[in-house]
């Protein structure tokens, strides 16, 4: 097995809504903001060559929105391809993504346009969701629906290659529930930021490797009250924190972040303070 971050691009958010109740004070000490109030965040991929299977975890905003919209966002930086092209591969290499969740920065890339057509970023791969997370997306709720972008995500059923992962039962031991993948990768569920975001977990030789999507969309948002207003359900986000971290920290996991602009992975350590970051490193520091 091989891991490799694969970059697509900066943009930017508003920084009060990225960091909830935190005020701008504490945060900007973080992740300055501009005269907008907007701070710069990553959008980082995971590739996974495993066997004869090369997997890609979410794939960035992609290209094929108006400019109005990507004026929004201030993208700067590698895209997909070039990233992609720097580890040896090309879109065509790839035969599964697995979309964390639908909102479009984490799935946009999975949908291009040719002239007034849609068709797949990804054309010979399998596109991993599960049931309940796409039925809230194709059926958004008021707050949310500017995220889900149908888009990005209606195409993929129409050509066949979508796939789901069953979402598992509420896990008894109070961890997060956790279904398999293949056998070196499961999928970890949490419903606080949107219904059923699924986190790549990955087994590679002696390490736990998690892909953290917007459960910590960076190594900031570990502290217990730093979550986006952009989370459905706050509280929810704040108990599956509490216990992943709890299970993190026991285990020795190494946490990648998609959405750190500075900060690729970490691990953790118990300090007077609660669980926090112990060592900051790159994925390649991991392997």
């Amino acid at each position: 097995m091989n891991l490799y971050a694969i970059e697509t691009e900066t943009f930017k958010l508003d920084g009060g809504a990225m960091f909830g109740v935190v005020p701008k004070s504490m945060w900007n000490k973080l992740n300055p903001a501009d005269e907008n109030n907007l701070c710069t965040w990553a959008m980082r991929c995971l590739l996974i060559e495993d066997g004869n299977r090369l997997i890609l975890v979410d794939n960035g905003i992609g290209n094929k929105q108006s400019a109005k919209f990507f004026g929004h966002y201030h993208l700067q930086g590698d895209n997909l391809d070039t990233s992609l092209s720097k580890k040896g591969f090309h879109r065509d290499d790839i035969t599964d993504v697995i979309l964390t969740h639908l909102h479009f920065d984490h799935c946009g890339g999975s949908v291009n346009r040719e002239g007034d057509k849609l068709v797949p970023a990804f054309k010979n791969a399998t596109y991993w969701s599960n049931e309940k997370h796409w039925d809230w997306a194709i059926h958004p709720n008021d707050r949310e629906k500017a995220s889900f972008l149908k888009e990005n995500i209606l195409p993929i059923q129409e050509w066949g290659q979508q796939k789901f992962i069953e979402v598992p039962a509420s896990a008894s031991t109070g961890k997060l529930p956790s279904a398999p993948f293949n056998e070196n990768i499961s999928v970890r569920f949490v419903s606080g930021h949107t219904d059923n975001m699924m986190l790549p977990q990955i087994r590679y030789k002696d390490k736990t490797i998690v892909y953290m999507a917007d459960l910590l969309p960076s190594e900031a948002h570990i502290p217990m009250p730093y979550v986006m207003a952009y989370d459905m359900f706050p509280l929810t986000t704040m108990h599956e924190k509490k216990s992943f971290l709890a299970e993190a920290l026991e285990g020795d996991y190494t946490l990648f972040f998609e959405h750190d602009p500075k900060i690729e992975c970490c691990n953790l350590q118990m300090t007077e303070k609660g669980i926090r970051s112990k060592e900051i490193f790159k994925l390649q520091d991991v392997l």
